[in-house]
């Protein structure tokens, strides 16, 4: 073996020529984009902020119809389908997580096949489909169970269920398909390549937020008091209609969006990862190349050229050989991992709104002469998003950027942090509220009565504030993260993969009432979470959250400070 061979076999072929190219400059964008013909779009008159009212728009809609459902969904489950509260919670939180885990779906068709556009207008009409079918279901007499007499409450048949489920799990599956996408495609209109475009992209995350919570906002006061006062037809019917309109803005606003090309997905491509051929651009369409990092060397293996392949000049098979952007986007999937990972136990903690819920059945809901729907409270954390947001962006990240330097004022990982933290102060609010309403319980001798305490349901904002202020961090903070760290053909999957830590937070979370559930009720009594809560004991459910969350932050502390970040232009 000569001397050129031995050199050869001893170095990492980098099969591409340094980092991405130069950032450009011109009247066209420099990172692919396209407009719904398939040509180069032009900078003046396409995408930035001019697109981004008619994306925020859809969104608002969009989140109005979504929680104009999920918002009461377990008093729907209680009061008309005559289910117990554990049960309740248990499918709310399951049928929550089906809507977070149904993302991959929507991610891998339009990375590998249809693009952000063409999925977003699939799925929604899939979505509209079930929310006109779940108003059915509560608006016709025969699709529903009767009204209780006295103590006794008819359960839901077969047929009733299966057309009520029907439309809940179409809405799963439509709201699944766009999740990935419309916060993807919004930071698509603002290119890459240009400096004074990418520093509006974490703007506009912030304010992607914030629409969503105005959607909310509406759902969580006047949707819920129509849905408790005047009838769930209604209650279901207006949201469909804002669904409607959704579909109507996005459509809408197509003349001015930038779309990228699918590229494909890591769940389409060879065994051997994704083929790119040794020029300057990425065979990925629509893909930077990405430089090489020092760690997970053992990965670094793919791009080594072997003896046998050193001696036939085959170096670009794709079943035995890599390039090293195809072995970097592995890596960046694995650092994310423990990030991932961390969100889990966050998602779970922001689930137990359902609990809050539940909790605020069993206080004072008087205000005045009004009487306050339970479910109503979670404006509260919607407030605090809404305040939050502006707070954030307008004078938080001005004042961190001259003590950071860094033109976020945060990294999104600090970000998070911040956010975990919070969340382990709201779990510990809504503890000491309930152990205050139990004491109160005890005092009045209400134990054993399943009434409401005298204690105003409004000791429950805190928590709700809370709550709020961690999801800013946290949340917002994890879908700027994804989608910058992601491979540029990969941002609809990771994502979906950010999503699915609500959809695992949701499973978590209903896995963590059934294990209480069943490890405290001994001896005939209802346990932590019965449906007298006079008799239980709530309050030690949320300390356990409160030191998993607690748990949760010290190993992302770790994670975190050990993260290696995304080498391309």
């Amino acid at each position: 073996m000569n001397t050129q061979e031995e050199y050869r076999l001893e170095q990492i072929l980098l099969l591409e020529d340094g980092l991405p190219e130069n950032e450009k400059k011109g009247p066209y964008t420099g990172d692919g984009s396209v407009d719904i013909k398939g040509q180069r779009v032009p900078k003046s008159n396409t995408g930035n902020w001019k697109a981004c009212p008619f994306i925020l728009g859809t969104e608002l809609c969009e989140r109005l119809a979504y929680y104009g459902i999920a918002g009461n969904l377990v008093s729907y489950l209680t009061k008309k389908l005559h289910e117990e509260n554990v049960s309740a919670a248990r499918n709310v939180s399951i049928w929550t997580g089906t809507c977070y885990l149904t993302p991959l779906i929507g991610a891998v068709l339009a990375d590998a096949y249809w693009g952000r556009y063409w999925t977003i207008a699939a799925f929604s009409t899939i979505y509209f489909i079930g929310m006109c079918t779940l108003t059915i279901s509560a608006t016709v007499p025969a699709f529903r169970p009767v009204e209780c007499v006295d103590s006794i409450c008819p359960s839901a048949t077969i047929a009733q269920y299966a057309i009520f489920l029907l439309g809940l799990y179409l809405i799963a599956l439509g709201t699944g398909g766009i999740k990935p996408c419309v916060s993807s495609f919004g930071a698509d209109q603002f290119d890459d390549t240009d400096p004074s475009e990418r520093v509006k992209k974490g703007s506009f995350f912030n304010w992607f937020y914030f629409f969503i919570n105005l959607g909310a906002l509406v759902s969580s006061t006047l949707i819920i008091w129509i849905q408790d006062n005047i009838g769930w037809g209604l209650g279901f019917g207006i949201p469909a209609l804002f669904m409607g309109i959704a579909i109507v803005i996005f459509f809408s606003g197509t003349a001015l969006y930038r779309l990228q090309n699918p590229g494909g997905s890591p769940l389409t491509g060879d065994s051997s990862l994704l083929y790119e051929t040794p020029n300057k651009t990425s065979a990925i369409e629509g893909s930077r190349k990405l430089g090489h990092t020092d760690d997970l060397k053992f990965l670094d293996k793919a791009a080594v050229v072997s003896v046998d392949e050193n001696k036939n000049g085959d170096f670009f098979n794709p079943w035995r050989l890599c390039t090293v952007s195809q072995v970097e986007e592995l890596k960046i999937l694995v650092r994310m991992f423990p990030i991932w990972a961390s969100g889990i136990i966050f998602s779970a903690v922001y689930m137990q709104v359902v609990m809050f819920v539940e909790q605020g059945m069993m206080m004072d809901k008087a205000l005045g002469p009004f009487s306050i729907p339970p479910a109503s409270l979670s404006a509260f954390d919607i407030i605090s998003v809404i305040f939050w947001v502006p707070l954030y962006d307008k004078v938080i990240v001005p004042i961190a950027r001259k003590f950071t330097g860094k033109e976020k004022g945060f990294t999104e990982l600090q970000r998070m942090g911040i956010g975990f933290f919070i969340s382990i102060l709201s779990m510990s609010a809504a503890a000491l509220v309930e152990m205050k309403r139990l004491a109160l319980a005890e005092n009045l001798g209400l134990v054993n009565e399943n009434v409401p305490v005298p204690l105003s349901i409004f000791w429950q904002v805190p928590q709700y504030l809370l709550l709020g202020a961690a999801e800013v961090f946290t949340f917002i903070g994890q879908l700027d993260f994804f989608y910058n760290q992601s491979p540029d053909a990969m941002r609809s999957l990771c994502s979906a993969l950010a999503l699915t830590t609500t959809s695992l937070g949701s499973y978590l979370s209903s896995f963590i009432l059934t294990v209480v559930a069943l490890l405290t009720r001994t001896g005939g009594k209802g346990g932590w979470i019965p449906d007298n809560l006079n008799e239980g004991h709530l309050d030690y459910f949320f300390w356990i959250l409160s030191g998993l969350s607690f748990l949760n932050m010290v190993v992302y502390i770790y994670s975190a400070r050990s993260y290696k970040q995304k080498k391309a232009a």
